[in-house]
């Protein structure tokens, strides 16, 4: 007898005919499936090449059902898989003929769960830390004082106030996360750590600061958010290094060494809220209300306020104009032992606060403006105007202080730049130095910075009085004038660009 052998290619037909036949539909080639040639004498097919179609057609089918397995796999619930639960453009054109699928399921789908707590928590660390960056800088001088003074201080100086010594300004760590509203980042945070002399300068008066041991490391602490308003309002609430004249904290980013009269008189810092708006590219406002000057802790029911905008009619030209109001007269007593005689007397956190019968009410009020230019890319001018105005009472006659500085700078090379201050104030009453003089003072500057980094800064400045008041080289001796020449060295390091 004599056996029929199936060809494997007949075979696979025949495995096709059957996969047809379960789902009911032809073996119809999907779209784009090369179709077998047919001659030009409309000659039939053989089996070997209609056996060569269906087995192409078998692989497509193959290829199909997986994608549909693995299509129904994510879209099954609690599935954990990332893909669209509609089936891919490919599979549904895969087969014309056969009947739509069904429909989803008329249930509705939970709602997804909003994060809480430690859910949150991640998302909040990433933004904060997107963007953050972590600098530090150190400041120290060396001065000398031609009038060999007493104590070898240097009078009415902010920040170098010792002469013949070896003194450390500051020592500062900044912290910062900076909102980025092009990345969607609406919030941010800023710390900055200041220790040395500075600190005492600007943190150590207790006529202001009335538990200046509680906050004295702390020179700001601020939070931001930027609320989506127009071009966006940024609100911060906290303690913030004061706008109020041009000068700043950190002398890499001065043009002199030593701060101005007017730097030293001025508020260094303010606790409360400050909110900014930006019109256009030109104009932005500002508005701070706060505890006062100078006031990480209130010490009476006013809240200061001030008014005012930064016009940026070119990229070169930066107009400020401030308008400052404020009560600084407190109406309470700090004292460290209780007082005799006195009963009730209110504790806070082991100090004693005894309320002052009669407090002043006088106002104070800050007129400031201040202008740069940068004329070149080597060549920058500034000026500032100030007048200050305080009244004791609300019916007390006014004291008042008026004047303002200059500046000029010049870029020699990448390494060495010149700068000029010249100065003047009017002490008229003693609001700034204790009694009525008119102050000048000249500084010119000499900066060397060998590499990015580090800055050498020489200085000779040259301070004037219409009378006899800056300390002498024997006690009670007093001189018209105080001429110092010092040396500043500054170093610093950290992700932050330009002005800190």
């Amino acid at each position: 007898m004599s056996s029929c052998l199936v060809p494997p290619k007949l075979a696979s037909l025949i495995a096709a005919c059957f996969v047809c036949a379960a789902v009911g539909a032809a073996p119809t080639p999907p779209a784009g499936t090369p179709q077998a040639a047919t001659p030009a004498d409309d000659r039939a097919p053989s089996v070997d090449e209609r056996i060569d179609a269906l087995t192409r057609e078998v692989e497509d089918l193959k290829r199909l059902v997986k994608e549909l397995q693995l299509q129904a796999a994510r879209s099954a619930p609690g599935s954990s898989g990332a893909g669209p639960a509609t089936p891919s453009p490919a599979v549904a054109a895969a087969a014309p003929g056969a009947p739509p699928a069904a429909p989803p399921s008329a249930a509705p789908a939970a709602p997804a769960t909003p994060a809480t707590g430690a859910g949150q928590a991640p998302q909040v660390a990433a933004d904060l830390l997107r963007g953050m960056s972590i600098n530090a800088l150190l400041d120290g001088y060396v001065e000398y004082n031609a009038n060999s003074p007493v104590g070898r201080i240097n009078s009415l100086r902010a920040y170098d106030v010792s002469s013949n010594s070896f003194s450390l300004n500051q020592a500062d760590l900044v912290v910062e996360s900076a909102p980025d509203i092009a990345s969607g980042k609406r919030s941010g945070m800023r710390l900055d750590l200041q220790f040395g002399q500075a600190t005492e300068t600007l943190q150590g008066n207790p006529a202001n600061e009335l538990r200046p041991e509680v906050y004295r490391s702390v020179f700001q602490a601020y939070g931001t958010y930027v609320i989506p308003v127009g071009t966006g309002l940024s609100v911060d609430f906290g303690k913030w290094a004061s706008s109020l004249g041009i000068e700043g904290n950190y002398t890499k980013d001065q043009l002199n060494y030593s701060r101005s009269f007017w730097f030293d008189y001025l508020p260094f810092y303010h606790m409360g809220v400050r909110a900014k708006y930006a019109i256009n590219d030109q104009i932005a406002l500002n508005f701070w209300l706060v505890n006062g000057t100078d006031q990480t802790e209130a010490f009476n029911n006013y809240k200061d306020q001030l008014y005012g905008f930064v016009y940026t009619p070119a990229p070169s030209v930066t107009w400020t104009v401030n308008y400052y109001i404020g009560q600084e007269h407190p109406d309470v007593v700090y004292l460290q032992t209780p007082p005799g005689g006195q009963q009730g007397v209110p504790t806070q956190q082991g100090t004693y606060i005894l309320p002052i019968a009669n407090p002043p009410d006088g106002k104070l009020e800050i007129g400031d403006s201040y202008l740069t230019w940068q004329a070149t890319a080597a060549l920058q001018f500034a000026a500032e105007a100030d007048y200050v105005q305080q009244r004791l009472y609300s019916y007390s006659p006014p004291e008042h202080v008026t004047g303002g500085a200059v500046y000029a700078a010049y870029q020699l090379n990448t390494r060495v730049a010149l700068a000029a201050r010249a100065e003047y104030l009017a002490d008229v009453g003693g609001l700034y130095s204790g009694v009525t003089q008119y102050l000048k003072e000249g500084t010119l500057t000499l900066d060397y910075r060998p590499v990015d980094g580090f800055l050498m800064r020489g200085e000779f400045r040259r301070d004037q009085s219409n009378r006899p008041y800056f300390i002498g080289h024997t006690l009670g001796a007093l001189e018209s004038s105080q001429p110092t020449i010092g040396l500043g060295l500054v170093w610093w390091f950290g992700q932050k660009q330009g002005a800190w």
